[in-house]
């Protein structure tokens, strides 16, 4: 599994090797510095899937990204047991937008991943119906209340939107 979620800087290098579409929210479909290591969002599953082929990965299945997210023992919050707002980007937060990767270091789980809960919801290989994936970790736009790592959403794969994005596992 991704240390941490793809970001806009891994996602410019995808879109610079391959021509694919930029998201939305890049000017003239270049990357803001400012948000270089923020995580990409304005993606859709189609995107995602797209950039872990090329990187030669996959998105993880919402089991897999589960168990990145809650360890061996399945805690509730990647950091334990205890509800702890102020380790990871959510409405909660006040911030209103997404934040650097590595920000919430009190936030990682037991297997050194970061953003397992909030900052934005990540795509899974998963899906739940036909033509809707599952979606696994809350975002800077859900309450606490939401950002269990067992707490599972899903969406059309065409969707996409200012509080989703991805991460990525290794092919084995």
């Amino acid at each position: 599994m991704d240390v941490y979620p793809t970001t806009n800087a891994d996602y410019a290098r995808f879109v610079r090797a391959t021509g694919h579409r930029a998201p939305q929210h890049w000017p003239d479909g270049k990357c803001l510095d400012s948000i270089l290591e923020h995580p990409v969002v304005w993606v859709t599953w189609h995107d995602a899937t797209a950039f872990a082929q090329w990187a030669g990965k996959s998105l993880p299945t919402s089991q897999q990204w589960e168990k990145a997210a809650r360890g061996s023992k399945g805690r509730t919050y990647p950091w334990g047991d205890a509800p702890t707002a102020a380790k990871c980007n959510v409405l909660d937060s006040g911030i209103g937008h997404t934040t650097p990767v590595t920000r919430y270091q009190s936030g990682v789980s037991s297997y050194g991943v970061f953003d397992m809960c909030g900052n934005t919801w990540e795509w899974c290989a998963t899906e739940s119906e036909p033509g809707r994936h599952e979606l696994k970790g809350s975002a800077f736009t859900s309450p606490f209340t939401c950002a269990t790592p067992s707490l599972t959403n899903d969406a059309n794969a065409t969707m996409s939107d200012n509080d989703t994005g991805f991460r990525c596992t290794r092919v084995s």
